[in-house]
């Protein structure tokens, strides 16, 4: 199965199975699309955030395709960021949505860094509790940076007392999913 098609399988499945109400998605692309018509037609209670780091990208892709009016994209330039003394990339300003917490994240941008690659979804991981519950899709976990960032979100999720399930998807590429006990089969997908 190609690596996309593996991809969208657990993201469909997750969708199928939970419905989540609230959905967080870095980096617009394929996926937005997906999840925007999935909430049109099989859950129009649910809201879907996209954060986009590049209002040229954004404006070729809503000239191509139409988002469902439950899917939203907020544009937070590319900056580059400090984390454990190495240059990464974040998204600028991500903080003032770091308050609201979701039942899916789904973490596939901004664009790579070699070290503490997407580390912006720890400021996220932060504002949860052992009684909050999530699930977290972190792509391109074959990559030393996003291997990196998952190893900082299960510290956090231990130090925090928050119990997690997690699984790796292996394939050309790989993915890494944590999920609370109330999602915990998106971890057997």
């Amino acid at each position: 199965m190609g690596w996309e098609l593996y991809f969208f399988y657990i993201l469909n499945r997750i969708l199928n199975d939970y419905k989540p109400k609230s959905i967080i998605e870095f980096g617009l692309g394929e996926s937005s699309k997906f999840i925007s018509v999935f909430i049109e037609n099989y859950s129009k209670e649910s809201q879907h955030l996209i954060i986009e780091e590049n209002v040229l990208w954004r404006d070729a892709f809503n000239a191509n395709f139409t988002l469902f009016e439950n899917s939203k994209i907020e544009v937070c330039d590319l900056v580059t960021k400090q984390v454990k003394g190495f240059d990464v990339n974040g998204y600028n300003e991500i903080e003032k949505f770091t308050a609201s917490k979701f039942d899916l994240y789904i973490v596939d941008g901004p664009f790579g860094s070699p070290n503490y690659s997407r580390h912006d979804i720890l400021k996220f991981a932060e504002n949860l509790s052992e009684k909050d519950d999530f699930i977290i899709i972190l792509d391109d976990y074959h990559r030393l940076g996003e291997k990196q960032t998952g190893d900082d979100l299960e510290t956090l999720f231990r130090v925090k007392n928050i119990k997690v399930n997690k699984e790796v998807y292996i394939g050309v590429k790989s993915l890494i999913v944590f999920a609370t006990d109330k999602y915990k089969y998106a971890t057997s997908l």
